[in-house]
């Protein structure tokens, strides 16, 4: 089997990140012959393209509602009528726009479904007063038609919250539920973290406003007003980041609160935590919730809708529904102060995280594509 994966570039992230995964796991497969696409040679993850078959092809498009389309994809047909895939799979949307803009309907097309992708929601009396609405729905008919001309597409949706909404926004393509996965053993912790005296906090995740970091800050600083011995890392880089450095100051946090930046030894840094929080306002799933509990830290998460399908309360971990601060510290210390309730939720969160290892997605992904 010929497969292609095709993503814009390989920025830090968790969609970049499991497209990797899947295709070094992919590779493994004696009877697959796996190629990467991007439009790009940015990489951030050098020691997992080692050994990948990757290819960069320049391509791009611009749709407007207004003017005429322009599409520089002249180089991606050609590549992918040398390649000749059995199956090609996208990530992201501009993957999608791009590489449905080519014609090759001889191969089963997937589409990842790592966010619910603002482009694909329903038309609304909005729709015709807002430009950017208008685009998004624009976009959406321009899709619709290429997936057809290219004989359909399969949706793979990787959280319960994500599959209903693309069930009710592409009702006519199918649609299959496959939740993203991790390289398990490489996040996996030696038994129960080592709980010292102070209590050591991790969060992962780009520094944006919907990963919302500024609220693990408030968390913070009602830890620090009820007297707590703790530290908190925030691993991760991104347009927030002046802004909390900021923040962290005028909070008078500069001894609790660390901005770690972009790493590429994430687990190093689960594997030295206690606990994980996570603050995303949104979540499709959340690879790094995973990650955190693979290696046997318990979670405190916020409602991102997609991670839903991650916590089970009480233990794995805690989801707080609303943006209460002061809930959230409650919770953290909840775990925190009893060894024994520790001491369960972090071996519960270390096995619940075994069913999500790539070794048994990329099985069950190469049954969607024989299917």
């Amino acid at each position: 089997m010929r497969i292609l994966h095709i993503i814009p570039r390989l920025n830090k992230g968790g969609a970049e990140r499991l497209c990797l995964d899947i295709c070094n796991q992919l590779q493994k497969h004696s009877d697959v012959q796996v190629r990467l696409i991007t439009f790009s040679d940015e990489n951030f993850y050098p020691f997992l393209t080692e050994n990948i078959d990757w290819q960069v092809v320049p391509a791009s498009v611009q749709l407007s509602v207004f003017h005429k389309n322009v599409l520089n994809i002249d180089a991606l047909q050609k590549t992918i009528e040398d390649f000749a895939p059995d199956v090609i799979h996208t990530h992201l949307f501009e993957a999608e726009i791009v590489s449905r803009s080519c014609n090759y309907p001889q191969a089963k097309w997937f589409s990842h479904c790592h966010d619910n992708m603002k482009q694909f929601r329903n038309f609304g009396l909005r729709t015709l007063f807002n430009k950017e609405l208008l685009t998004n729905y624009y976009e959406k008919r321009y899709l619709f038609s290429c997936y057809k001309a290219n004989g359909g597409t399969t949706f793979v949706a990787i959280s319960h919250d994500t599959e209903l909404y693309f069930r009710k926004t592409a009702k006519h393509f199918d649609v299959q539920l496959l939740p993203n996965a991790i390289d398990y053993d490489k996040f996996k912790g030696n038994g129960n973290p080592q709980q010292g005296t102070k209590l050591r906090l991790v969060n992962v995740g780009s520094l944006n406003k919907n990963k919302n970091q500024i609220f693990l800050l408030d968390v913070a600083k009602i830890l620090r007003e009820k007297g707590i011995d703790f530290e908190m890392k925030i691993v991760g880089g991104g347009g927030d980041y002046a802004f909390l450095e900021q923040n962290i100051e005028v909070y008078q946090l500069k001894n609790f609160v660390s901005l770690c930046g972009n790493v590429d030894n994430v687990e190093d840094y689960l594997h030295d935590s206690d606990i994980y929080v996570h603050s995303s306002l949104s979540e499709a799933l959340g690879l790094t919730i995973i990650e955190a509990m693979a290696a046997g830290l318990p979670v405190v998460t916020l409602d991102g809708r997609g991670n839903r399908d991650l916590i089970v309360q009480g233990k794995n971990g805690y989801m707080v529904y609303e943006q209460d601060a002061e809930q959230f510290a409650d919770r953290i210390l909840e775990i925190w102060n009893d060894k024994h309730k520790y001491n369960e939720m972090s071996a519960f969160a270390q096995e619940f995280a075994k069913k999500y290892d790539i070794k048994e997605y990329v099985d069950q992904l190469l049954e969607l594509y024989n299917g």
